[in-house]
């Protein structure tokens, strides 16, 4: 099993879909390492060898990939929080930031709303 940035690769899978399971990397960027890196796109994820990984890595060193692209998002939105700018107050609150409607909709980000108990009858009071 290949291990890559600290993130191992899935098993039995293409190398052009296996590749994206690192945070940061999709269709392009993963395409543009294979195609730096000299693997081919269809080579089951098991059969890499030493040298492939290590290509590999040398290949993402350029794209800022896995940690350090999860502190860089992490920081941009505890920097809009701390400006207490609109983008940050709708962060804060676990509200969508980019201008969905809230009325209907929005479950994701807002959770499941509680089932309120209806009125109950005076029969099955007795």
């Amino acid at each position: 099993m290949a291990r890559i940035l600290g993130v191992d690769l899935p098993r039995n899978k293409a190398m052009k879909i296996a590749i994206r399971s690192l945070y940061g990397v999709g269709p392009k960027i993963g395409s543009n390492v294979l195609t730096k890196a000299g693997i081919d796109f269809e080579k089951n994820s098991n059969e890499l060898t030493e040298g492939e990984v290590k290509s590999i890595r040398d290949a993402l060193e350029i794209y800022t990939v896995e940690g350090d692209l999860r502190r860089e998002v992490g920081l941009n939105i505890k920097r809009l929080k701390d400006l207490n700018c609109y983008r940050g107050i709708r962060h804060k609150r676990g509200l969508p930031v980019r201008g969905q409607r809230t009325h209907t909709n929005a479950r994701t980000r807002k959770g499941k709303a509680v089932a309120i108990a209806g009125k109950k009858s005076i029969k099955s009071m007795k």
